[in-house]
């Protein structure tokens, strides 16, 4: 069976590359784009715009708007389990592009009972939140 597309779109750093640099454009538009005050184009949290509740990764925008201008005090109060999850996300995504560079696919195995801790944390957040 023949491959479709050309060799770069199917190397293994292009998709990483592309979330990245997926990233960095959004992360540039940003800076300049203050959440906290209205009228600007950013996108809405689907779930709060139909049932009205804070998903968990509601305020994720602000927080990282707050951390790209030094606010770290404001960014912890947007969103405490995202910013504290940040890193670990970030780990992922450059291990990703190193095996890419390298030649190789790569995705990251989690336990069952990781993913029901992340799951876990996940529900909790989301009702805590909610019921300040």
């Amino acid at each position: 069976m023949a491959e479709r597309g050309p060799a770069v779109l199917r190397h293994p750093a292009a998709a990483p590359l592309a979330v990245a640099a997926a990233g960095l454009a959004g992360a540039a538009y940003l800076y300049g784009t203050n959440p906290h005050e209205p009228g600007h184009l950013l996108p809405q949290c689907p779930v709060r715009y139909v049932t009205g509740l804070l998903c968990p990764a509601c305020g994720g925008t602000r927080m990282v708007y707050d951390l790209m201008h030094g606010q770290f005090a404001a960014a912890w109060h947007d969103n405490r389990v995202l910013l504290l999850a940040a890193p670990f996300a970030l780990v992922l995504l450059g291990r990703w592009f190193v095996e890419g560079l390298r030649g190789r696919r790569w995705r990251p195995r989690l336990k069952p009972r990781t993913q029901a801790l992340i799951l876990g944390i996940a529900v909790t957040w989301t009702v805590v939140r909610n019921l300040h």
